[in-house]
């Protein structure tokens, strides 16, 4: 056995959670944007990750259990897992306590088997945010699913393979059954992450959440002006949802502020970073806008120009700089000026699913919108029998589908042929090359300016 270094003191960062999937036979890393499945050396080399015990005598037991443990390899796994921002190493992490997600075992994983559900609880919502991603047709979705419905969902997925839940909407806080369902989901072992603007929250509710095992929640903010902030919301929401980020903080909840980025308020992201640091936040998300429904309709309006989007991505390498290792800091790139498309929902069909308020089972957020696609509900069928077999979820799984020059790019495993909805919402077609990538034939499309088709952003309405 290769000894290792003593200084390494390795514990899980907060908002981080070990499981072992029965589903899988494989235990991963839950945390807030994601999952990551873990093979069985690494899984051994966690379990005895404890906050207190140094790399030395942490190699030294897995060397009482492991033939030929190196104590080097040990070290670079726990460094690579820091990188991630999973684990901390100064003895600041939180031990680990491997727990077992519910579901059967010991069958043939029928595969690709998701990983994450994205469950819009409902469309109501007391904002009316310009660039909302929501339908623009919102009055379609008044009949919301019951709490049983919602409840036999999370039963479904989690057999079908899911570990990770995004409750949003619309508002989720809006549901009456919240805290029921994220009990339910614990008791299946799934994280959850709320995605909120955290109006309204009422007082103790945010404790009531912590209590149920809420792991995650993602508060989004309009600018780091109240003034302007209020303007986008349409109604004075600013300093409520800073009270909401604080009733948060000291329920003891990991914390996101989230902030989607345009060009009016591009110039104050740096105040928007500062401001999450100022809320006690573990993370900030600074994600350009993405053009599907509410944002598709305003795109004129929002669209920010090169310069901008230049400026930003310096302002977020000073941001990161500033603040060090405080705060994670992530930019979501605006795809319209890189020149590469994005892997929407990590390939269609591949990892995520959606189910909407009404109980529409969809591959991305605004998949209901595609000429042809028929579109399946779980209050009418199994969920394991719409992942797999479903028209709608197979249409564009995998690369068959692919035309070139997606078909012979070298990328098209990574990047999955980018956005189906974005490829139709620009070409009309949602078999097409994604125009966001410069290889596109309707490249031109994404790079020249958007139609001004009013005279003034729409804001987001529920009639």
């Amino acid at each position: 056995m290769t000894a290792a270094p003593a200084a390494v003191l390795p514990g899980l960062r907060k908002g981080v959670r070990l499981v072992h999937d029965p589903v899988r036979e494989q235990s991963a890393l839950l945390y807030p944007e994601g999952v990551l499945l873990l093979n069985d050396t690494a899984a051994a080399v966690l379990r005895h990750c404890d906050g207190r015990r140094d790399a030395a005598r942490l190699t030294a037991r897995l060397g009482e259990e492991y033939d030929g443990v190196d104590g080097a390899e040990v070290v670079a796994l726990l460094a690579d897992l820091a990188e991630r921002r999973l684990l901390t190493l100064d003895g600041t992490g939180s031990p680990v306590r491997p727990h077992t997600a519910a579901g059967p075992g010991g069958g043939p994983l029928r595969r690709p088997a998701p990983l994450g559900l994205i469950a819009e609880l409902t469309y109501r919502c007391p904002l009316q945010c310009t660039y909302c991603a929501n339908p623009l047709e919102l009055a379609k979705y008044r009949d919301e699913l019951r709490t049983e419905q919602w409840l036999r969902i999370l039963d479904q997925a989690r057999e079908l393979g899911v570990l990770q839940i995004h409750l949003t909407g619309g508002e989720p806080l809006l549901r009456r059954d919240l805290v029921d369902l994220v009990a339910h989901a614990r008791q299946l072992g799934l994280y959850t992450n709320l995605v909120t603007s955290g109006i309204p929250l009422a007082a103790g509710r945010a404790g009531a959440l912590a209590d149920a095992g809420l792991d995650h929640v993602q508060l989004s903010l309009q600018d780091a002006d109240a003034r302007s902030a209020d303007a986008v919301a349409g109604l004075a929401a600013h300093d409520r949802k800073l009270a909401a980020a604080r009733q948060f903080t000291e329920a003891g909840l990991p914390l996101t502020v989230n902030a989607v980025l345009h060009r009016g308020n591009l110039a104050r992201l740096g105040a928007l970073a500062d401001q999450a640091v100022a809320l006690g936040a573990d993370r900030v998300e600074l994600a350009h806008t993405q053009y599907y429904g509410w944002a598709w309709h305003n795109r004129a309006h929002l669209a920010p120009t090169e310069e901008q989007v230049r400026q930003a991505e310096s302002d977020v390498a000073a941001a990161r700089e500033r603040h060090a290792d405080r705060i994670e800091i992530t930019l979501v790139a605006a795809d319209h000026h890189s020149g590469t498309v994005k892997p929407c929902m990590d390939g269609w069909g591949e990892r995520q699913l959606v189910v909407n308020p009404d109980g529409a089972v969809l591959p991305c957020l605004a998949a209901a919108q595609l000429p042809g696609l028929l579109v399946p509900s779980a209050a009418a069928e199994p969920l394991a029998a719409i992942w797999h077999d479903s028209p709608a979820f197979n249409r564009f799984r995998g690369t068959d589908w692919m035309p070139e020059p997606c078909r012979s790019c070298e990328l098209r495993e990574l990047d999955h042929g980018g956005c189906r909805c974005q490829a139709f919402q620009f070409t009309g077609d949602p078999a097409a090359t994604d125009p966001a990538c410069r290889l596109s034939p309707h490249h031109h499309l994404v790079t020249a300016p958007a139609p001004a088709g009013t005279s003034g952003p729409a804001p987001r309405r529920f009639r």
